[in-house]
């Protein structure tokens, strides 16, 4: 299944991994962000409705 990729196979698989790991930083990062950013969002509306 995996094509004879010759003296570069390490090079290529090395990209690869590296790639997929960073994507995956992105995609955690990305889900921490958004679940700050809601508890921020909720705490300012309880903020405003004690208010107002």
């Amino acid at each position: 299944m995996i094509p004879d990729l010759g003296k570069y196979t390490v090079t290529i698989l090395g990209s690869w991994g590296v790639t997929l790991a960073l994507l995956a930083a992105l995609g955690v990062a990305t889900l921490i962000r958004g679940a700050r950013v809601k508890r921020a969002l909720e705490a300012q509306e309880k903020r405003m409705k004690k208010n107002g």
